[in-house]
C-alpha cells in the first residue's frame, strides 16, 4: 500500500458518500489562493467531524486552530441555528482568509472567530464565565496540546467530546526518544489524557489523503 492507493480511496469514499459542495470546495480553493498551508482535514474527515457532533447533539463548540474555515464550516453545519462555534486562530492572516470563507457559508451568525494565541484566549474564554462546549476541537500547533487539553477540561462538561488530530505524527509517536517537539507534545498530551480519572478515550490510526496520521478522542466522564 502507497499513499497512491490512499489517495484513490478516500477520493472514492468522497465521491460516493459526500455530495459535491462548492462552499466547501470554494473554502479550499480560497485558503489555496491566499497561501495558506494545506493542513485542512480531508473531505471525509470533515464529516466524519459533522456526523460526531450530530450524533452527540451538540449545540456550543470549540475549535481549537481555525486556519481557512475549512474545518469550521463542517463543525457550524451540524448544529442548530441557535448555537455556536467559538474558533481560535493565531495567524491574523489565516483568520481573515477564514471569516470570508465562514460569510460565503452563510455561517457567521454561528462562528465566532477569536484572533491571538490561544493560550490567552482560552484564559479569556474560561473569565468569560459562559457554559461549557460541548465539543471540542484540538487541530493547532501540537507542542501546546498538552495546555490546550487543561483548557478544555476547564471549559467542558460531563459529556464533553474532545477530539485532536494529528496525533500518530507519521508513527514517531511511538518513538519515546523523538526530539521533535510535535511529537513530544502529542506523547504528553496523551499522558495526560491517560492519567486524568475525569476522561475516557481512545487514539485512532488512518491513512488516506492527508498521510499516516490519526486522531485520539475522549470524553468528559465526571
Amino acid at each position: 500500500m502507497n499513499q497512491k492507493t490512499w489517495n484513490a480511496v478516500d477520493n472514492y469514499f468522497s465521491d460516493v458518500l459526500i455530495p459535491i459542495d462548492t462552499v466547501l470546495d470554494n473554502t479550499l480553493q480560497n485558503s489555496n489562493a491566499a497561501g495558506l498551508p494545506q493542513h485542512n482535514v480531508a473531505p471525509n474527515q470533515g464529516k466524519l467531524l459533522q456526523l460526531l457532533v450530530q450524533m452527540q447533539g451538540a449545540r456550543r463548540i470549540l475549535e481549537i486552530g481555525t486556519l481557512g474555515g475549512y474545518s469550521t464550516i463542517w463543525l457550524a453545519r451540524a448544529i442548530p441555528s441557535d448555537g455556536c462555534v467559538v474558533t481560535l486562530e493565531a495567524d491574523p492572516k489565516h483568520a481573515e482568509v477564514a471569516v470570508r470563507n465562514i460569510a460565503r457559508a452563510n455561517l457567521t451568525n454561528i462562528v465566532d472567530v477569536r484572533v491571538g494565541k490561544a493560550i490567552d484566549t482560552l484564559a479569556k474564554l474560561y473569565k468569560e464565565d459562559s457554559p461549557p462546549y460541548d465539543f471540542i476541537f484540538i487541530d493547532a500547533d501540537k507542542p501546546s496540546n498538552p495546555d490546550y487539553l487543561k483548557w478544555s477540561l476547564k471549559l467542558s462538561r460531563p459529556g464533553t467530546v474532545i477530539i485532536a488530530d494529528n496525533v500518530v505524527r507519521n508513527g514517531e509517536v511511538a518513538n519515546s526518544n523523538s526530539l521533535d517537539p510535535k511529537v513530544q507534545g502529542v506523547r504528553k498530551f496523551c499522558e495526560l489524557i491517560s492519567s486524568e480519572p475525569r476522561l475516557s478515550s481512545t487514539a485512532i490510526q488512518t491513512v488516506g489523503s492527508k498521510g499516516y496520521d490519526g486522531f485520539a478522542m475522549a470524553i468528559v466522564v465526571r
